[in-house]
């Protein structure tokens, strides 16, 4: 975890399926990381090479997937 300004930037630890969207990532954020997804923050994940990331971010009044 990483702090920006007012938010923060989490690492999800391990593999993450790259094909899920942003429904199955905010899932995750919430049930596994126990985190608010609408929250100030960034949710970084990557694939099982590590050569390829998904970022969640909630900004007003939508996700962004990066």
């Amino acid at each position: 975890m990483i702090n920006i300004g007012t938010g923060k930037v989490y690492l999800a630890s391990g593999s993450t399926d790259m094909r899920k969207s942003i429904d199955g990532l905010a899932a995750i954020v919430q049930e596994s990381f126990k985190l608010d997804p609408f929250s100030n923050s960034l949710f970084v994940f990557c694939n099982k090479n590590r050569n390829k990331l998904k970022i969640l971010q909630w900004q007003h009044n939508g996700f962004w997937l990066h």
